[in-house]
């Protein structure tokens, strides 16, 4: 990396004796010496003190719908701003967005926070999301563009790994609305350790106990299912039964389709058939809200009503193409509640999927 930037000093962190530091950002509790970075490339010991090199820097800025992150079940049709700076704290062989997890380079537009709650604005979002990287690395600089976004109106959304600590989850409470959760290969160790670089997903359980018990911040899980590799439906059955157990069968959980990328060219797109047979499972252990993710078109991707089985809510990909609820988001036929947050909003437009920044 060369010579270190200093960045701001970072608040997730303890210092140790000898002028090390212990990171409390990821579930990796990095320990860094002087002059050193911990492993996620962004957040590194600077006089002894540990430093957020990417401190008022974005790499990438966009405007998506929040169904793309995918979140179903919580402000649909709303508009959000999607943000990432580089690094991560995992090093996936199919990671689509490699060119900004695994850039171990501090670039980006410099920022701050108060300047991009003003673009969220100026593009007319309805919040933010901290996504295409893992936002649990750069926490401190998310927890201060998100509270001042809380402030003027917006709402914030992690897509995060969940490879956490209960410190990151005490910064959330201040700010975070909404967190999906992306399982890859259903968590299952094997896959983790080969695929991502970490021991297990023990983590990432840990760290959904703590959102539902210390905040009030609205849960999905997404599970990426790569064939092959990681498709096992033992796993699939024991992740979605924990699902179950300790989030509750309300919980949305999203199959999602693998394609290839990165590192991992060799194997081809997920049958639609193995998602399906994991939409089964997650259905047979008792979860109410199952989908597909990546297969625009298939009929899993709406929502039903639990009680009479009709479509509530119809999407196409991103789009929602048909709302079948009332005002208090009952089912127009049955009148059983669907406990999706909020009413369709008709904000997204054809300002959709526009790059920003980048």
């Amino acid at each position: 990396m060369g010579a270190l930037t200093v960045g701001k000093e970072a608040t997730l962190y303890q210092q140790l004796p000898g002028g090390r530091v212990r990171c409390t950002a990821c579930a990796r509790y990095c320990n860094i010496g002087e002059g050193q970075v911990g492993f996620c490339g962004i957040r590194g010991n600077v006089g002894g003190k540990l430093q957020l090199f990417v401190y008022g820097k974005i790499i990438a800025g966009h405007i998506d719908p929040i169904e793309k992150k995918p979140v179903t079940h919580y402000m649909p049709g709303t508009k959000i701003f999607s943000i990432a700076t580089t690094g991560c704290s995992w090093i996936c062989a199919y990671c689509q967005n490699s060119d900004i997890s695994q850039r171990r380079k501090i670039e980006g537009l410099d920022v701050t926070p108060e300047s991009v709650v003003e673009m969220t604005k100026r593009y007319r979002c309805e919040g933010l999301a901290y996504t295409y990287n893992e936002p649990s690395i750069f926490i401190e600089f998310a927890h201060d563009i998100g509270v001042q976004a809380r402030k003027a109106g917006l709402i914030n959304i992690f897509v995060s790994n969940g490879y956490d600590t209960p410190d990151t989850v005490g910064l959330m409470r201040d700010f975070l609305d909404c967190i999906t959760v992306d399982f890859k290969g259903s968590g299952e160790t094997s896959f983790v350790r080969k695929y991502i670089g970490i021991a297990n997903a023990d983590p990432i359980f840990q760290t959904l106990l703590e959102i539902r018990d210390k905040t009030k911040v609205h849960i999905e899980i997404t599970d990426l299912i790569v064939p092959e590799v990681g498709d096992d439906l033992g796993a699939a059955k024991k992740l979605s039964s924990w699902v179950y157990d300790n989030l509750g069968p309300d919980t949305p959980i999203h199959f999602l389709r693998f394609h290839p990328d990165y590192k991992m060219m060799n194997l081809p797109p997920t049958p639609v058939k193995t998602l399906e047979k994991h939409h089964a499972v997650a259905k047979e252990v008792g979860l109410n809200y199952a989908y597909l993710g990546n297969v625009p078109g298939h009929p899993l991707e709406h929502t039903y009503c639990p009680e009479c089985k009709a479509v509530v809510v119809e999407r196409l990909g991103f789009d929602i193409t048909g709302w079948h609820l009332d005002n208090q988001n009952r089912c127009n036929n049955c009148g059983n509640e669907i406990p999706i947050v909020g009413r369709l909003s008709k904000s997204v437009n054809e300002e959709r999927f526009i790059p920003i920044i980048m």
